[in-house]
């Protein structure tokens, strides 16, 4: 079983590590927790009830509130719980902020005072003293807080080393005042960025007990809007679920909660509402903007019968739509979910980071036990000894680490989302990352997957049309097309339903007559009577005039389907139809051959028409008549090479060899067999996203690598200059906040990531060998 949970109370990684550990303490528990997004993912036997987990996470100083699995997330919640001071106040991030603001208003004139020695007025110590004290106890009452509950949890977290740097320096500073001489009345402090020592006059530290909760306050401020940032996408995507739907019962019209609407039950979409849930059009006909939903920029004409997807705004006109799906089931719920997946996982980087800053905080508490003892140890002056252990506990810094992959990965699959690329989670990012072969499918993946008119040749030669969109050519060749699509309006058979389609799209405003006399024999073709025509359409055979046996060869040779069309007993045209590659295919194939990855054809059709298709892409291992086993057995001998597979897929003959690749890619617009199988969505289904993926994967690992190596090098350096005493305990403050906030800045650029990378110019691309 998997129970999602809210935790509250958490800071740092070294919180993450201890809420993980508690938890596996149970049997067969095991937890993933996100200090991001202050959620856990639980997963546990049956006989471990959800409040016993959630008793689990209190044992470890911590609050836990299960989330109901059917529930849409919003945004990413604060993880830190509000620990005020007793206001009341409902809002967290209000209190908060009014803390903060009232700490700086306290703070600023101690700043000032300490660091400007000509400012600095007959008495003024004890004017920062006054100051100074309510930050040291309210200001910082959350953070010793939360260090008491730890320390009765036997755990040490980010708040102990606050806590104890405040305490430590505050105290320090109340004997410089009233036993070390500090608090004479014309007693004058110079101001150093290096802890000084020696001197007759103990040092006051004042400027280090408020600085350090006030620059820990506002990073952890600033902190918290920038995560705020990168659950965007999810905030966007549960704006788009409706929760109002008017339902049609008996002719007349019922404003319910979308949670009342059942599936098979007709509702109403009026221009400029949204679509409630997926459905069928029933009568009506408009344009929709699936742009928040699948990125399609363009509308989609929809009419009866047509598909429509929940959350969809209706640009156009009334629309009756019968549900059929709703609640998790519906396309939108899915992508949500994908997305909500994406964000709970760790990379392998981080999973490194939490093990580490488990026993990073007890380690910095060793540390700074052992520069105090050493100091006074080896004769120097306490106050420096104290300088020296107070920077030590408030420069260390694990929130970096814990921040490091999440924020990255949040901004990353909320950017794919909105592009239209859903990743299941940080090793779908690693696999996308090392992919050096993909295995595409042909059919509804490279290709649209319906058959389509691809060319139309009249019998004396005349100029036929390239596609579907551009007529035969001709008044001649536009009146052969009109009769073919009339006399195929009988007819159910996909190629008479794309004859009929290219006809209406090419003849656009003139209506298809009529047909009587309907006959379809099959494997031979139909025939019927149209304006007093008998119009034929059939297959092809011998005695054609040398055009059309011209084209008729060519068509053979494309692997493409011909039909003849007869007016009359007298030849007119043959048409030529096929299943058209998608518009992006080429230029996806291309992208991929440029990133080092090798595209493979594996299909189920003949070998005419792979090869067809892959002469046209330029692929040049092609695999045909393959069976889903197949495919599958292709994928494991890829792998025996060594090579890192990646599978392309729409269909349920697909789904095999998804889930044996290293990463399985579905196309959106593919069956629920193929979507569960594979590991990242395409949701537009278009393959020239593939590419996009690929760089988008590269750009996210590359940003998570870059925030760990900050998040350890800068602990990697400021502890030794704080243990030596060349970082005084106010600018250990401000460096610690700093190297959160950019690590999280970093991975916020994700949001901006582009599909398309950036050209240089081509003297810079020149000069850079590129």
């Amino acid at each position: 079983m998997t129970t999602d949970v809210v935790i509250g109370g958490m800071t740092c990684a070294a919180c993450v590590s201890r809420v993980e550990k508690r938890l596996a303490r149970l049997d067969g528990v095991t937890a993933t927790v996100n200090l991001a997004t202050g959620r856990g993912r639980l997963r546990h036997p049956a006989h471990v009830t959800v409040a016993e987990l959630v008793a689990a996470v209190e044992r470890a100083g911590y609050t836990a509130e299960p989330v109901a699995s059917a529930a849409p997330p919003t945004a990413p919640p604060d993880s830190r719980e509000s620990d005020g001071d007793g206001d009341g106040s409902d809002d967290p991030a209000r209190a908060e902020r009014e803390r903060l603001l009232i700490t700086a208003a306290l703070c600023l004139p101690v700043l000032v005072l300490s660091m400007v020695p000509a400012l600095q007025f007959r008495s003024w110590q004890w004017l920062c003293l006054v100051l100074a004290a309510p930050v040291a106890v309210w200001s910082s009452w959350p953070f010793h807080r939360r260090a008491a509950r730890g320390l009765r949890h036997s755990a040490a977290t980010m708040d102990t080393l606050v806590s104890l740097g405040v305490l430590a320096s505050f105290g320090w500073s109340l004997y410089a005042l009233f036993l070390g001489g500090a608090g004479e009345p014309d007693m004058r402090m110079p101001f150093t960025l290096l802890p000084s020592a020696g001197s007759e006059v103990a040092h006051v530290y004042l400027e280090a007990a408020v600085g350090v909760p006030l620059f820990v306050l506002l990073g952890r401020h600033l902190e918290a809007r920038a995560r705020h940032g990168t659950g965007a996408a999810l905030r966007s995507l549960a704006g788009l679920a409706a929760k109002n739907v008017i339902v049609r019962e008996g002719g007349e019209e019922h404003r319910r909660p979308i949670e009342a609407l059942l599936r098979g039950q007709e509702f109403v979409v009026r221009p400029g509402e949204r679509v409630a849930t997926d459905g069928v059009v029933v009568a009506g006909n408009s344009a929709l903007d699936l742009s928040l939903v699948t990125g399609e920029s363009d509308p989609v004409e929809v009419g009866p019968s047509r598909a429509v997807v929940g959350g969809a705004v209706n640009a156009g006109g009334l629309l009756l739509v019968r549900a059929t799906a709703v609640g998790a089931d519906t396309r939108l719920a899915r992508i949500t979910h994908l997305v909500t997946e994406a964000q709970a996982g760790k990379a392998r980087a981080q999973r490194l980071a939490d093990t580490v800053a488990g026993v990073f905080v007890p380690a910095v508490l060793a540390l700074a036990a052992t520069v105090l003892g050493f100091w006074l140890g080896a004769g120097a002056d306490p106050q420096a000894a104290v300088t020296a252990a107070v920077a030590v506990l408030v420069v260390a810094c694990p929130c970096a680490l814990g921040l490091a992959t999440p924020t990255a990965l949040m901004a990353a699959t909320g950017r794919g989302a909105r592009l239209g690329i859903l990743i299941r989670g940080p090793r779908a990012l690693e696999a996308l990352r090392h992919v050096d072969v993909i295995v595409l499918d042909k059919t509804g993946t490279l290709t649209t997957g319906r058959l389509s008119v691809v060319r139309v040749t009249r019998a004396d030669g005349g100029p036929t049309g390239g596609n579907e969109a551009v007529p035969a050519g001709g008044t001649a060749g536009n009146e052969v097309v009109r009769l073919a699509g009339a006399v195929e309006q009988g007819s159910e058979h996909p190629l008479g339903r794309a004859l009929v389609a290219y006809a209406r799209r090419a003849l656009p405003g003139v209506p298809l007559p009529a047909v009587t006399g309907f006959l379809a024999t099959p494997g031979a073709g139909v025939t019927g009577v149209v304006e007093g025509h008998r119009v034929e359409v059939r297959a092809p055979g011998d005695g054609l005039s040398d055009a059309l046996a011209a084209a008729l060869a060519e068509a053979e040779a494309a692997a493409l389907t011909p039909v003849l069309v007869r007016v009359d007993g007298v030849d007119e045209a043959l048409i030529a139809l096929g299943d058209v590659l998608r518009p992006g295919s080429r230029r996806a194939v291309d992208g991929l051959r440029a990133l080092g990855v090798e595209p493979v054809l594996a299909t189920g059709d003949r070998e005419g028409a792979a090869r067809a298709v892959a002469a046209e892409l330029g692929i040049t291992e092609v695999h045909a008549d393959c069976s889903p086993e197949g495919k599958a057995a292709l994928v494991r001998e890829l792998q025996g090479r060594g090579r890192r597979v990646a599978v392309l897929g729409d269909g349920v003959n697909d789904a095999a060899a998804l889930a044996e690749a290293d990463l399985g890619i579905a196309m959106g617009s593919g069956t629920d067999a193929a979507i569960g199988a594979a590991d990242v969505t395409l949701v537009r289904g278009d393959v020239e996203v593939v590419g996009a993926a690929v760089r988008l994967a590269r750009s996210t690992l590359s940003t998570i690598r870059l925030n760990l190596v900050w998040a350890f090098g800068y602990n990697a350096v400021t502890l030794p200059l704080a243990a030596v005493g060349w970082l005084g305990p106010m600018v250990a403050a401000a460096a610690m906040s700093a190297s959160s906030l950019l690590v999280v800045a970093n991975s916020l650029r994700l949001r901006a990531w582009q599909p398309t990378p950036h050209r240089l110019p081509a003297p810079v691309r020149k000069a850079l060998g590129r």
